[in-house]
């Protein structure tokens, strides 16, 4: 196979990054998108040049106007799309959000109407299936000191 054979079929999946944000009550942060008919977390594309992390700690800038510590990788989940093209989304934890750093956020007005924090087994019904599993799968390795590793949200 030649090198040009062998880099047609290279994946060149899109990479996405995001946080799981908690309250005290262990509720997750939820955001409304102003652009989606369902709810998401803080996060978004890896930008050229920039690692996941990066990219988290930007889009939760970006997005929620804080920057509070980003801790660990919780899960990576590999997501195929016909429409979109392939997907790998990494998931960190964002950790307890304090009283004073909610009092601190400032929504990206034309990207986020709202955010409030749920039960995890609300999130179901907030959005699309994968990103339902995708943070159940998170929050549980969050809970069990591991790492997820899923496919289309699932454990694989």
């Amino acid at each position: 196979m030649s090198d040009n054979e062998h880099e047609a079929k290279m994946a060149r999946p899109r990479m996405a990054s995001g946080a799981l944000f908690f309250d005290e009550q262990g509720r997750v942060m939820m955001l409304e998108p102003t652009y989606k008919d369902y709810w998401e977390i803080p996060g978004g594309y890896v930008e050229a040049g920039e690692s996941p992390l990066q990219a988290c700690v930007r889009e939760v800038r970006e997005e929620l106007g804080i920057a509070p510590e980003i801790g660990r990788l919780l899960a990576v989940d590999w997501a195929p799309s016909p429409a979109e093209g392939d997907k790998v989304l990494y998931l960190f934890d964002g950790g307890v959000l304090s009283t004073e750093l909610r009092g601190e956020i400032q929504l990206q007005a034309t990207e986020i109407r709202a955010y409030d924090f749920h039960p995890l087994d609300a999130v179901v019904g907030l959005t699309i299936p994968r990103l339902a599993r995708r943070i159940t799968a998170a929050a549980a390795a969050r809970t069990e000191g591991r790492m997820a590793y899923l496919e289309n949200g699932r454990a694989s």
